[in-house]
């Protein structure tokens, strides 16, 4: 058992083994992932390969809507948490049968969410796994809640995934909304031809390249998009590049956003794709003629239409005026393959108003 089956066993439900079912999967054809790139840039980069995806149920309970995936088991990389910027690479194991995903979203305004926590409970007849799912980042499917989990033979499962409140800040239509836990049930199918059916395309041309695949289209759920540049409210300050992402900057007057002038940080990964970048920390230094307007932390914020960004409450934003925007953690959210080694080292960002 490796480090990280270790850390998760306390999460784990009982699990009973079903008798002749240990040859299952002995020959199933899930296809072997393409061996690693060597020399990838610090950068967003073309993977080796990518993968189709199989709706397994969805589910509602209030404003919460739930949207469950599963697609083959795949490599990923987690984050070491807090300020680190040490990196585990999650291999799959032989009895994971499939990488499991969750995307939560409100249903008035369709918007995304960034759960803190997603815990989803696996069971089938007298068998039963627990597992808490990790933020991750994807160049496909964007923002999502992922695990490689290891089944119980085909079937019909059931799935209750409880969804922690939300502990950013809310705004707009999403204030004082999903501050409690909720818990969301469906129930699926799984056969092993039906994840055979997937698709699975190598990119042996681009692989390893500065690049990304496209977003899915999703015809039964939102993708985590933010605006383009063009739709952000407000004054544009900016635009600046750090560790590949993208930072544009904007200061709003007159909305719900805050009192006063709201220093307005979105940053959103390259590319096509525009996916917010969860689970950092920011700061920034405002000054005016030599003097301090504003030094602190930007806070992470859900938006219906700004979406996922960092912002602050400031006195007001001048022609003239410098600021200096800081990443004091770098993200901390779980990566697929194409986005491990971007948003690693990201020096400071200037803008001159």
């Amino acid at each position: 058992m490796n480090r990280r089956r270790f850390l998760q066993a306390s999460a784990l439900g009982s699990a009973t083994a079903l008798a002749g079912c240990a040859g299952l999967f002995e020959t199933r054809s899930i296809p072997r992932e393409p061996p690693m790139v060597e020399n990838r840039p610090d950068a967003v980069y073309y993977p080796t390969h990518t993968e189709g995806m199989a709706m397994a149920g969805m589910a509602k309970q209030g404003r919460w809507r739930l949207g469950l995936m599963y697609s083959f088991p795949h490599r990923f990389w987690l984050m070491g948490g807090g300020t680190s910027k040490q990196q585990e690479k999650v291999t799959v194991q032989e009895g994971d049968d499939l990488h499991l995903m969750a995307t939560v979203w409100d249903s008035e305004t369709m918007t995304v969410l960034p759960a803190g926590d997603v815990r989803v409970e696996l069971s089938k007849g007298d068998w039963s796994d627990t597992r808490t799912m990790w933020p991750m980042l994807s160049q496909n499917m964007g923002f999502h809640f992922g695990d490689n989990m290891e089944l119980n033979g085909e079937g019909k499962y059931k799935a209750d995934v409880q969804v922690s409140g939300l502990g950013i800040r809310r705004t707009g239509a999403l204030s004082g909304q999903f501050g409690s836990a909720t818990t969301l049930s469906t129930e699926f199918e799984f056969s092993q031809r039906k994840l055979d059916e997937l698709s699975f395309d190598r990119l042996d041309k681009k692989k390893g390249s500065q690049g990304s695949v496209p977003p899915m289209e999703m015809e039964m759920m939102p993708m985590s998009h933010v605006p383009p540049k063009n739709d952000l409210p407000g004054q544009f300050v900016g635009e600046a590049t750090s560790g590949d992402a993208k930072f544009l900057v904007t200061a709003v007057n007159d909305s719900n956003l805050a009192q006063d002038t709201y220093l307005l940080v979105s940053p959103r990964t390259p590319y096509s794709n525009r996916y917010p970048i969860p689970m950092m920390s920011l700061s920034a230094q405002l000054n005016r003629d030599g003097e301090s307007i504003f030094d602190g932390p930007l806070k992470p914020t859900i938006d219906p239409d700004v979406g996922y960004h960092y912002g602050a409450n400031v006195s007001s934003v001048k022609s003239g005026d410098k600021l200096v925007v800081a990443v004091d953690s770098v993200p901390q959210v779980s990566r697929h393959e194409g986005y491990e080694t971007a948003f690693m080292t990201m020096p400071k960002m200037q803008f001159s108003v």
